[in-house]
Order: structure tokens, then sequence, then C-alpha cells
């Protein structure tokens, strides 16, 4: 999957966009400034493009799924990873997971969960609702590495497939014009229609 460099700059007031190498667009989501600033340094330190907004609604608006906005504009849109914080007031972290696996658009999209409470049930739940990780505060460097590691070997694989599955294509699309056509066959009955040499000059004997 190739990353686009277009994105929506229609970003609400009070997120803050920050952009480093675009290999990877990262949608970092934390109502806390400290702990955003901190996931926001670590991912601009392993290379990564990163937009950073401070409530679960305002990264459903970045992604065009508040409502208001529907799907306009999402053709220019181009998230790799969204890292989003578990305990937020109003919409939490399990609540925008849950709102983005079920968009067509943006459900293949990884989603990394982060909370400081290591509870087992929580990450159970999220995890079984699609997440690709969950991370406990302070999240460290290690851990944003690792992350981008996965999601870089995960893409590179799909454009493989995806690479290999039109070679096959193309390839049964040549062997389908290459095949002899049943109509370029001679026809037999106007073959039968010339008489042989043999036959012709036996039939011209007797005149001989």
């Amino acid at each position: 999957m190739a990353v686009g460099e277009v994105m929506r700059m229609d970003i609400p007031a009070g997120g803050d966009l920050t952009v480093t190498s675009p290999e990877l667009h990262v949608l970092a989501v934390d109502d806390s400034i400290v702990d955003r600033k901190v996931i926001e340094r670590l991912l601009r330190i392993s290379a990564c493009k990163v937009t950073t907004v401070e409530s679960g609604a305002m990264a459903l608006q970045y992604l065009g799924l508040d409502g208001d906005k529907g799907a306009s504009g999402l053709k220019d849109l181009k998230v790799n990873l969204i890292v989003t914080d578990y305990s937020m007031p109003g919409l939490t972290g399990y609540d925008l997971l849950k709102k983005i696996k079920e968009s067509s658009v943006f459900r293949e999209i990884p989603v990394v969960i982060m909370s400081s409470e290591n509870i087992l049930p929580r990450i159970e739940q999220c995890l079984r609702e699609g997440a690709e990780d969950f991370l406990l505060k302070p999240v460290k460097l290690a851990d944003v590495k690792r992350i981008k590691e996965q999601i870089t070997r995960n893409e590179a694989e799909d454009c493989k497939t995806v690479s290999h599955s039109n070679k096959r294509k193309l390839a049964e699309d040549i062997d389908d014009t290459s095949s002899p056509s049943s109509s370029s066959s001679p026809d037999d009955s106007s073959v039968k229609d010339f008489p042989s040499s043999k036959r012709m000059k036996s039939e011209l004997s007797p005149l001989l």
C-alpha cells in the first residue's frame, strides 16, 4: 500500500498538526497534552508524519466520520495508523476503535490503544474489537518502533500480494489471447473440393 501525501487540513480547533517524514502517517489521539506531546515526539523520532488531536470526537471529525461531512474528501486522506488513549471524556478510545472498525473506508487501518491502567478485561475487549495492540503508559520508544516495523511489514506484504495477483491475471490474459482460435483451422470441406494430382492424371489418360 503506497503512502499518500495529501491530508485534509480542516483540523478542528485544539488539534495541532506536526508533519515529518512521509513514510507513515499516524493520527495520535489523547486528551492529555503531556501524553500527546510524548507520543508525538516518539513518533517523530521514529520518522513518522504525525497529526495530533485532543479527543475522540475530533479524531472522527478529522476522518470525516462525525456525520456532518460524511465521506467528502476522504479520497485525499491517507492515515496508516491510529494511536489513541483509552480513557478520554466523551468518546473513549474503545468507542473510537469501534467507530473506525465500523467504517468501510477506515476499518483496515490499524488502531493501537494506550492506557496507564493495566486492566486485563479492558485489554482483551479492545483486542477482540480489532485493536492492533495495547500499550501501557508511559509509552516507550521501543514500543513505537516495534509497532512501526509491524505496520510497515504488513503493508509490504499487502503490496506483494497485490503485485502477485496482478501478475497472475496478466499471465492469464496473455494465455487467453495467444490460444489458437478454432476458426483459424483449415476448412475440411474446402480441401475436398480440390482434386488431387493423381486423380487429375487418371482422368486425362484416356484423352492422351
